[in-house]
């Protein structure tokens, strides 16, 4: 027999695990950022291919809450062009068919990155030159098949190491940090020759959201990139946190200032919270998960217009990338993994209408 200690055991963690009891808010997250000066409150989904594709009650939330879609691998290498000078657009522009649906802008992503990239990059011997001719030759002809249907690129994707040192990928260890600058000039002519000028040109990467060595590297880079007549318009952060060891409101503020004061736009571009372990959906757990969204959001209001917006990286528990990637952790998005909004979707909505956090 069960025992009651047992039975009230139980109903204690079912409580728990429950949604927050609010109603989400009428007109979405991406409404409420804009009503705050921002462009955008964003996600990336993975589509086309998966099973987001036709999960009709996820893309009825996508179009809801969000006004900006990032496609989380459709326009990366190995899916544009697989094979050399054999480009595939197919996934790329079904992603765009559905962000013009839903009247969303996309941030396109990547172009240049050591992951992902095709087998033939990867599995040859090229010199310098051989390789800086594959690397120009994948930019512009992704740049201009999409042309103006991007809003910005995510040009050069994780070039640094966490001590501010280039990175080893295929890129760097054949053709030198050069890589870096010309990846940038390739986009800038590429656009320039279709008239799409206004398509802006970003740098992406993860653990540049509080002040340190890393930080600094990427304002080095931005100042070479100048130095040479090289257009960069903005710094995409990444935001993969931890819940408990999200980095602070003072220095995440601080370091969006010394972007912007670099004359750079800002985008939180993939922002999740994750867990680190088991059990994700207590009570305190996801009071602690709320506060760190509710911080991460906030710093983004507190430096004005030019931190654009903020994209989460994908929106719910059962679509996330966590799991695969980070063993025995997960929980890291707004709604659980039966689409249902948790405490951080609250702390979010709150943030974007300025209310003090009641979920946190």
């Amino acid at each position: 027999m069960v025992s009651f200690i047992a039975i009230t055991a139980l109903l204690a963690s079912l409580v728990n695990a429950a949604p927050h009891s609010k109603d989400r808010t009428s007109v979405g997250l991406n409404a409420l950022a804009q009503g705050r000066g921002k462009q955008w409150f964003g996600s990336a989904a993975d589509i086309p291919g998966t099973a987001e594709t036709t999960d009709t009650a996820y893309l009825k939330i996508l179009h809801h809450e969000f006004g900006e879609l990032t496609p989380a691998n459709a326009l990366k290498f190995m899916y544009t062009e697989p094979e050399q000078n054999v480009f595939n657009f197919t996934e790329g522009d079904e992603f765009m068919r559905l962000a013009e649906r839903y009247q969303s802008k996309v941030r396109c992503h990547n172009l240049v990155w050591a992951s992902q990239v095709s087998d033939f990059v990867t599995s040859n011997t090229w010199t310098a030159e051989e390789l800086k001719a594959v690397m120009k030759n994948h930019i512009f002809k992704t740049v201009q098949h999409f042309g103006k249907r991007c809003y910005s690129w995510d040009v050069v994707n994780e070039a640094l190491n966490s001590d501010g040192t280039f990175s080893s990928s295929v890129w760097y260890d054949t053709i030198g940090e050069e890589y870096f600058y010309l990846a940038f000039q390739y986009a800038q002519q590429a656009l320039a020759q279709i008239g799409a000028q206004n398509v802006k040109l970003y740098y992406n990467d993860y653990g540049i959201e509080n002040p340190g060595t890393k930080v600094d590297a990427v304002l080095g880079l931005v100042k070479n990139l100048r130095k040479r007549g090289i257009r960069i318009d903005g710094v995409g952060l990444e935001s993969h946190f931890i819940v408990g060891e999200t980095p602070s409101l003072t220095d995440q503020v601080a370091t969006k200032r010394a972007y912007i004061n670099a004359d750079l736009d800002v985008v939180v571009t993939e922002l999740d919270i994750r867990f680190a372990a088991e059990p994700y959906y207590s009570a305190d757990a996801q009071n602690q998960q709320a506060a760190d969204y509710y911080t991460s959001v906030e710093s983004c209001l507190q430096v004005g217009r030019r931190c654009l917006g903020v994209v989460v990286w994908d929106f719910d528990d059962a679509y996330s990338w966590v799991p695969s990637a980070f063993a025995g952790q997960g929980g890291a998005t707004l709604f659980n993994d039966t689409l249902e909004a948790k405490p951080a979707y609250y702390a979010v909505s709150e943030a974007l209408q300025g209310k003090k956090c009641t979920v946190c």
